[in-house]
């Protein structure tokens, strides 16, 4: 019998929201797009006016807010799109920070991956749709620069550098013995005993070695990622839909295809069931427990917030947004063995245990092959570099990169149009690098 058309007509909603979501990794980083000077989003004027114009105008529940260039104002401005949850940067004056700005670093230069002709730093900014730039170096920063729509008192979604933050959080709570990295996930959460989760350990999924019967293929309408995506929808339902309406209602059906901790699989579950283990075990969902336990304790100067599902469960995997100074000061503080402000916030074995990284042959087995001889632990991604450099990526060119060797951190925010980090590891692998270098030599 067809649907009614009402609720067929909802579900066609629900599904171009979930394809716009997901659209730019079905495209290729070979596909024309307009340059960063072209899709500037303060340039278009997106969502400018009282109301907007009809073409200028953007939102979730038709998936426009995702397709480029709107993206690009987008990924500023989640907030006034759909429902999320706070992070509190606490009540106490936020802790300056210290600035020794150069105008030298735009003119360093380099090679991308694969390419004859040598660009400079400003040039990779453009290349690589930056939103948002800070470099710091010995603990000061040494440049910053904002681009379309964001601005310092603006935030911005850090999309899949999430994860190693909340892998940061796990990574405590078991330094602390709070959690056992030992144990089943099912020893924490009884509801995920019959899925695949059940059997797998917490170091397995904070080191992304589960083997799940999950599917990130974005061109195949079968894929689980669109039950996941359906399931974390704050978007209505059909009437007739049966299936998972909640994070933790879609982990409990993942199932079990392989052997755990035989091979790395990069699946954004992973850290929503870490984000799940966290909340049982502290009683706290992961937005309130970085704010208590990091984000309120760094000086940090603005909020930060989640999105969150239909039930406000904070989305794990990928849902922060925060303001790019104050994920600098996060990973300055990595950089320096877990304090800041003259504090311990995170524990040194847990910033010494991620530096020592993983399985490389684990790791391997993904084929990664702009990342050979990297690892991935707690869910950060490690350099081969010596010195231990690690890196939080996330889609459309998200990066916190901690580099202790050379004293830097860099923190970026994008909208590259290819959500695949392949598109721009090319550009910024090795400016980073040479970035690294420069201020290496710098006396």
């Amino acid at each position: 019998m067809p649907k009614p058309r009402a609720t067929a007509l909802l579900d066609t909603r629900l599904i171009t929201v979930l394809l716009m979501c997901f659209m730019p990794s079905l495209v290729t980083a070979s596909t024309t797009f307009p340059d960063a000077a072209a899709s500037d989003p303060a340039k278009l004027g997106w969502m400018v006016g009282s109301p907007p114009p009809a073409d200028r105008t953007v939102r979730f529940e038709d998936g426009s807010y995702f397709r480029f260039p709107a993206m690009r104002w987008s990924v500023s401005n989640f907030r006034q799109l759909m429902p999320t949850i706070n992070v509190s940067r606490g009540v106490d004056a936020p802790v300056p920070l210290a600035f020794a700005l150069r105008k030298d670093i735009d003119a360093i230069s380099f090679t991308p991956l694969g390419a004859k002709a040598s660009m400079t730093w400003e040039q990779s900014l453009a290349t690589t749709y930056t939103d948002g730039i800070v470099v710091m170096h010995r603990g000061k920063v040494v440049y910053e620069r904002y681009f379309g729509v964001l601005k310092p008192e603006g935030q911005h979604a850090a999309m899949s550098v999430t994860k190693s933050v909340i892998g940061t959080l796990g990574a405590m709570l078991v330094a602390e013995g709070r959690i056992d990295a030992n144990k089943r996930v099912a020893d924490y959460v009884p509801e995920l005993t019959a899925s695949a989760f059940g059997s797998a350990t917490v170091r397995q999924v904070l080191n992304m070695t589960t083997a799940l019967k999950y599917s990130e293929d974005y061109a195949d309408p079968n894929a689980e990622v669109w039950a996941h995506a359906k399931a974390g929808s704050p978007l209505p339902k059909p009437k007739d839909y049966t299936g998972p309406r909640s994070y933790y209602e879609f982990l409990q059906t993942v199932q079990l295809q392989g052997k755990h901790g035989s091979a790395f699989g990069y699946k954004t579950v992973n850290t929503d069931v870490l984000g799940w283990v966290i909340a049982r075990v502290t009683g706290r969902n992961v937005a309130q427990l970085l704010s208590e336990r990091i984000w309120s304790r760094l000086g940090a100067e603005q909020d930060a917030y989640f999105t969150v599902d239909s039930i406000g469960t904070p989305f794990a995997g990928g849902g922060l947004n925060t303001g790019l100074r104050d994920l600098a000061r996060f990973g300055e503080m990595l950089r320096n063995d877990g304090t800041y402000n003259g504090e311990q916030i995170v524990p040194k074995t847990v910033v010494d245990d991620i530096r020592r990284g993983g399985d490389k042959k684990a790791f391997a087995q993904a084929g990664y092959e702009l990342l050979k001889g990297w690892s991935y632990r707690s869910m950060w991604w490690v350099t081969n570099k010596d010195g231990g450099a690690f890196m939080a990526r996330g889609v459309h060119g998200q990066r916190i990169y901690v580099d202790p060797k050379a004293e830097m951190v860099i923190v970026r925010y994008a909208s590259h149009p290819v959500a695949s980090n392949s598109a721009n590891d090319p550009v910024t692998l090795p400016a980073f690098d040479a970035l690294a270098e420069y201020l290496s030599r710098l006396p």
